[in-house]
């Protein structure tokens, strides 16, 4: 991509769309010693599982694993709050299994924002 071919985007569409924004919460995953040993593999499996089910419920809005085998496993971004997060994610068994820790951060985003297909 080339940057200096981008759109020209002036303040009143900046106002325009910041007005839309709404609070989200961010999810970051990381790794453990334990993430990537075999007897974690069902665990890591269930994880997935759950994060399908909390999309198909419609409150964890994009996931993204990680795939480079890092410290970083992945974010997430939630339709709800830090708090409703917190009792979401302590619920999940890779962190109750100690396979997988998370941090979590207020974020504003544009509703409608998706991934491209």
């Amino acid at each position: 991509m080339k940057t200096d071919q981008l759109p020209v985007i002036t303040d009143e569409q900046m106002n325009e769309r910041l007005a839309k924004t709404r609070e989200y919460t961010l999810l970051i995953l990381h790794t453990t010693p334990t993430t990537f040993a075999s007897e974690s593999r069902p665990i890591v499996w269930e994880h997935g599982r759950r994060n399908m089910a909390l999309r198909a419920d419609g409150v964890l809005s994009i996931v993204c694993p990680a795939t480079d085998g890092s410290e970083g496993a992945g974010i997430g971004i939630f339709n709800a709050s830090p708090e409703e997060v917190t009792q979401i994610i302590d619920g999940d068994p890779a962190v109750k299994a100690g396979v997988l820790t998370y941090e979590l951060h207020p974020v504003r985003g544009f509703p409608s924002d998706c991934l491209p297909a």
